[in-house]
């Protein structure tokens, strides 16, 4: 049985099914017949996974392959997928929003995700050490738009920048890989500059493949750096002489964007004008002044004064457990309402004084008394 031929997949999708199969929907019950049989959903078999990293004093890193659903549409180079993975013990789905590895795909096509585990990261953790083949997971769409716009078939641009730190790396060689799985070679001095930092050699995720690349004929240079060796402008200027005249691709820790973002000489949040492209992780606190008020979470009865820290690191210090993802406002797994109050958003800035208003705890700071739904 194939859920892939048209007249199938529309009397899967009809309304007269749906009602049929409410309050659970059909894919409830192709799952229970099949795990990879979806009319609307999106799930994927855990085909394979690598270890990447090998140093004792490092997060570990795995990368799975994953075989989705005939469901899922594709990703272009340089985007993410939110994953819902249902942990032992737990009747509750968690989510994780990662970055897609692999070179671009087409519906239904193999992608792999490179992961860091991190300690306070239950489903990294979790997909790191415990994730096996034949482990079904369940995703969303491809989403973001940091995206590569560059391509063989339409090549605009002579030379492209690509900045990364850490696990940032990950949507830069989607990148990388689509390039030079599309044929990206050179030609009339078209080049890639790709620049990496990492905490140590042992830290460094995709290394034998790097060093590959960067052995290959294939006019993409790798730099990479290690250590206290801290991002410059001076540095990128000696690689890149007009690199502000050069589309660039960045993604990193969020002390990392804001160096790149003072030397192409715009502000964070704002790239208008310039051809930089970023995207960051933990992203830097907008600060305007001492923290003042009370913040209250009006369904647990918990509440302390304002410490300045997002909504969601205010609830955590008083024991509370919200439900999050990704921790950078990319996943929405935090939405929550704010009844009363002022917040301000740590990425861009902006305020917002509506009352009954959903916000994402995690980039939302309060801004005096502020009451959530929580």
């Amino acid at each position: 049985m194939s859920l892939t031929a048209s007249p199938l997949q529309s009397l899967l999708r009809s309304r007269a099914l749906a009602a049929l199969t409410s309050p659970h929907g059909v894919d409830r019950y192709l799952e229970q017949v099949n795990p990879m049989w979806a009319a609307h959903e999106v799930r994927a078999r855990v085909v394979s996974v690598r270890r990447e990293t090998v140093g004792v004093d490092t997060a570990p890193v795995a990368t799975l392959t994953l075989q989705p659903t005939a469901t899922w549409g594709g990703h272009r180079a340089g985007q993410y997928v939110q994953v819902g993975v249902d942990l032992p013990g737990s009747a509750k789905r968690f989510t994780r929003c990662f970055s897609i590895s692999s070179a671009a795909s087409a519906p239904g096509e193999q992608f792999t995700l490179t992961i860091r585990a991190h300690d306070e990261g239950q489903v990294s953790s979790f997909l790191v050490a415990q994730a096996q083949p034949g482990q079904m997971i369940h995703l969303s769409q491809a989403m973001g738009d940091f995206t590569l716009t560059e391509s063989p078939a339409t090549p605009t641009i002579n030379h492209l920048v690509m900045i990364s730190g850490g696990s940032g790396i990950t949507p830069v060689m989607s990148m990388v890989r689509t390039l030079l799985r599309d044929g990206y070679d050179g030609r009339a001095n078209r080049k890639v500059t790709f620049l990496h930092y990492a905490r140590s050699p042992e830290d460094q995720i995709f290394a034998e493949e790097l060093a590959e690349i960067a052995a290959g004929d294939n006019h993409v240079d790798v730099h990479l750096r290690y250590g206290d060796r801290v991002f410059s402008e001076f540095e990128l200027r000696r690689l890149v002489p007009d690199f502000r005249d050069v589309d660039t691709w960045a993604c990193g820790p969020g002390g990392l964007i804001e160096l790149v973002h003072a030397a192409y000489g715009v502000d964070v949040g704002s790239a208008q004008g310039s051809r930089l492209r970023v995207e960051f992780f933990k992203p830097p606190m907008t600060v305007s002044g001492p923290a003042e008020g009370q913040v209250s979470f009006s369904r647990s009865g918990a509440g302390a004064a304002n410490t300045g820290a997002s909504l969601l690191e205010q609830a955590e210090a008083l024991g509370l457990e919200p439900e999050f993802g990704c921790r950078m406002g990319i996943c929405f797994s935090c939405t929550k309402t704010k009844t009363e109050g002022t917040v301000r958003n740590v990425v861009t800035g902006a305020e917002s004084s509506l009352p009954d208003e959903d916000i994402q705890i995690c980039v939302s700071a309060p801004v005096g008394d502020c009451v959530v739904d929580l």
